[in-house]
């Protein structure tokens, strides 16, 4: 007898290839929400219902509807941006959104605070300007992240090219979205309806999300790690790219008290030439399709189909259905996961200005620094793009020398901040309150201000200067991916949080549970023995996750696997 699917591949399967009730659903004035059922398919067109969790209790003791409205989440391969498309997202976000824009861990942009009678005219704007949202969200490949900037060197072109093809190739084909957000007609089927509407996807798409990243050494900015599907450049000796490591099986997202579900780190699965990736990317997918688990979604992430099916088999099968046999992995080196900040020049004789954003929120602050408004006119006079980073930066990119003098000027009149220390440009955080229906705790909103009480510990040790990743998420799900991060907070309750240590500074070994359900006086009470341990014991060029194993704050082993050295310990 075989088990029921799960209640999301029903409405899959009956919404016709991503349409539902949605069209209808947006004429109904009555509400600010759409029902359940289209509640999940809207996510296959970048966007979530949400509600003002701040608001809840206020309104339901007035017997009102919950303050309902959409995250709306950009499809940008690889996080470039014109300077035209910047200012079209500018004026969404202050005409119909919160008046801020969100940079997102998955180098793309975040509206919030859009109400449902606003989103066919934001959805129309964005198609002015080539933008869109759809598979942004959903069961389905992601936004395809890789270094945002191509004028680095000829490998960094390469990699965003080869993110633009892959996004392409595995875009949904269904016609629902420009039916329903652009007025769009509808193209019927024939006999064979799925393998023309979607001939990768199929009726009901995939298990749960699927992402793709392209990774440059040294640098692992994307982590790599962290993905179900990545690929690892591998460069010659004239630093050009001659094939690509193919690492499959990553994923952040578990459940608090549930052993079955855990974070894992990808497993490198092979090597393959770059004019293979398209047909083995490909391959991945629809062996995900097929064989992952649609009757338990905690269970449904490409992670669980190899830890179940073994990657043998699953290479064996991706080889089989892309016709590549996979070469042996070859060697290559990753020594950080951050942004480089400040100006750097390149090749062809322009600059490029990466900003740290925190926790990648863009916003005027009432009497602070007021960078909405700042990037907005750097937009206007700017000639090159803008380049979203996976660590949620941003980078100016391609400033002509002429132009030097007036983005810098710009960048000074509007507070952007120049003296961030280590730990904070270091760190990431999740939106979680109040607009995450998930968040148990708070993240972008807590993060800095523990990150200054850190601070002050870490200048008494001396540390002030030495980079250390931190990152915090408002549940385990994990969307800032704290779970590779050397310091890393993850939501429990209100103002709670369990500590993890251990991972490391590359981003290819997963940290590991040291204290649970801590309030912030815990946090820096636990942290500050151990940056007083690292300051006196630490090793020539020994790393804080390193240490902390080592020095034996977090074991060595998990489940009798060497932990510090081996990243093939995934759990």
């Amino acid at each position: 007898m075989s088990k029921e699917l799960s209640r999301n591949e029903r409405i899959k399967e009956a919404s016709e290839y991503l349409r539902g009730t949605i069209a209808e659903g947006l004429r109904e004035e009555i509400t600010g929400a759409i029902i359940e059922d289209d509640a999940q398919l809207v996510k296959f067109h970048g966007m979530y219902l949400q509600d003002d969790r701040d608001l809840r209790a206020e309104r339901g003791r007035k017997k009102m509807e919950k303050a309902f409205s959409f995250m709306i989440r950009v499809r940008v391969p690889g996080g470039v941006c014109a300077p035209e498309q910047w200012l079209t997202m500018d004026h969404i976000a202050r005409t119909y959104g919160n008046g801020t824009m969100r940079l997102t861990t998955r180098q793309t942009f975040q509206l919030h605070g859009i109400i449902k009678s606003n989103l066919k005219a934001t959805m129309r704007e964005m198609d002015e300007v080539l933008l869109t949202t759809i598979a942004a969200c959903g069961d389905i490949n992601r936004n395809v992240m890789c270094n945002p900037n191509p004028y680095q060197s000829h490998a960094h072109a390469a990699s965003l090219a080869l993110g633009r093809a892959l996004s392409d190739h595995l875009l949904p084909r269904t016609t629902a979205y420009r039916e329903i957000w652009l007025d769009g007609e509808r193209i019927a089927g024939g006999e064979d309806e799925d393998e023309v509407v979607e001939p990768i996807y199929g009726k009901t798409y995939l298990p749960r999300k699927f992402k793709i990243v392209i990774a440059v050494p040294p640098s692992n900015d994307v982590d790599v790690y962290a993905h179900d599907l990545g690929f690892i450049a591998i460069l010659d000796s004239k630093h050009e790219i001659n094939g690509y490591n193919v690492t499959v099986g990553g994923g952040m997202a578990m459940t608090h008290g549930e052993e079955e579900t855990y974070p894992r780190t990808a497993d490198v699965m092979g090597y393959c030439r770059t004019d293979q990736v398209i047909a083995v990317a490909e391959a991945v997918v629809t062996v995900q399709r097929d064989w992952g688990d649609r009757v338990n979604r905690k269970h449904a992430r490409l992670k669980y189909t190899i830890e179940d099916r073994g990657l043998d088999a699953f290479r064996a099968e991706v080889e089989l259905r892309s016709g590549v046999e996979l070469a042996v992995a070859k060697p290559f080196t990753f020594t950080s996961t951050g942004d480089r900040y400040g100006w750097t020049e390149s090749d062809n004789g322009c600059a490029h200005l990466t900003l740290f954003i925190e926790n990648g929120r863009v916003k005027d602050v009432p009497g602070g620094a007021q960078q909405l408004t700042g990037l907005r006119r750097i937009a206007e006079v700017h000639g090159g793009d803008f380049r979203l980073t996976a660590n949620q930066n941003l980078i100016i990119a391609n400033v002509p020398k002429e132009k030097r003098q007036a983005i810098k000027a710009l960048v000074a009149e509007h507070g952007f901040t120049s003296g961030a220390s280590a730990l904070r440009r270091n760190s990431m955080a999740c939106v979680a309150l109040p607009t995450c229906g998930l968040a148990f705790a708070e993240s972008e909103r807590y993060l800095p201000d523990l990150i200054t009480a850190l601070e002050e510990r870490l200048a008494a040790h001396g540390l002030a200067e030495d980079d250390i990743v931190i990152r915090m998420a408002g549940c385990p799900n994990g969307c800032s991916r704290p779970y590779i991060a050397e310091i890393a907070l993850v939501g429990k309750g209100p103002g709670r949080y369990n500590l993890y240590l251990g991972a490391a500074f590359d981003g290819s070994r997963l940290s590991k549970l040291y204290a649970e359900n801590i309030d912030h006086g815990a946090i820096i009470a636990n942290l500050d023995p151990i940056f007083a341990a690292y300051a006196g014991e630490r090793q020539d060029g020994e790393h804080f996750g390193d240490y902390t194993i080592r020095a034996g704050f977090i074991a060595a082993t998990v489940n009798g696997t060497d932990f510090h050295k081996d990243t093939g310990a995934r759990r």
